[in-house]
């Protein structure tokens, strides 16, 4: 219990301090391939206080005409490490976007692009080592020297059953050959990572979601933490 006031007294130091520097409260969306993440945005756009940030999958489909998440799906142990440089590069830029709004969200971030995306590609063997080393360099340097400052991670959990059946149903053309055991492992990162806190650090309080909902009654679960995501009051209820 003392830990949870505790982190409940420094997102109130960090409201407060984000008050007085301008800048704006920092909310990224995590979850696995299929979890719904599309559809939360979407809920919150209505807000005008609120600046979206979709994944820029338009960049990673066409960087000076080059499909990398195409490239990347079919033969990842060739392309991984050069997708990956590109959105680690594209996800900082949305970090770095200065807007109006009081409150930024944002689809994924720079760390579950390092924390669950590099990481699978590395147990995977699909990324060599030394560029491991490579990407991890500059993530380091990007979270010391730019400011990836992150209030509050949404994790919307989903089993993988449901996030893989999900991605069957909107048949991507890239997402085609991606099989359940992909989506397993992702959902066993993302939990190690973001519910049970044995995967590397995470950036910010965690509220976790039902994100198996489908989408009749996504909306409740929604609603129940609009508060704490339009920065209105701190995290008290399932802090993480």
């Amino acid at each position: 219990m003392r830990g949870v006031k505790t982190v409940i007294a420094k997102m109130a130091e960090a409201i407060a301090s984000k008050k007085l520097s301008g800048r704006p409260f920092t909310v990224v969306v995590e979850g696995n391939i299929g979890s719904g993440k599309t559809t939360f945005l979407k809920h919150f756009s209505r807000y005008d206080n609120v600046a979206i940030f979709a994944e820029p999958i338009d960049m990673w489909r066409d960087c000076n005409g080059y499909n990398l998440l195409e490239y990347m799906y079919g033969d990842a142990k060739k392309w991984s490490f050069t997708f990956q440089s590109y959105v680690q590069l594209t996800m900082l830029r949305i970090h770095q976007k200065k807007i109006i709004q009081p409150i930024k969200l944002m689809e994924r971030s720079v760390y579950s692009a390092r924390y669950c995306f590099v990481e699978k590609m590395q147990r995977d063997q699909l990324m060599a080592p030394a560029s491991v080393s490579v990407v991890d360099e500059w993530f380091k340097y990007i979270t010391k020297m730019e400011d990836t400052s992150v209030d509050l991670v949404v994790y919307l959990r989903t089993s993988p059953e449901v996030a893989y059946d999900r991605i069957l149903k909107r048949n991507r053309s890239e997402e085609r050959t991606v099989p359940y055991e992909y989506i397993k492992a992702l959902h066993d990162i993302h939990e190690n990572w973001l519910l049970k806190k044995t995967l590397h650090t995470c950036p910010a309080p965690v509220i976790v979601l039902d994100a198996n909902l489908d989408i009749s009654a996504i909306t409740e679960e929604y609603e129940k933490y609009e508060p704490h995501i339009l920065n209105q009051i701190p995290v008290e209820a399932k802090v993480m």
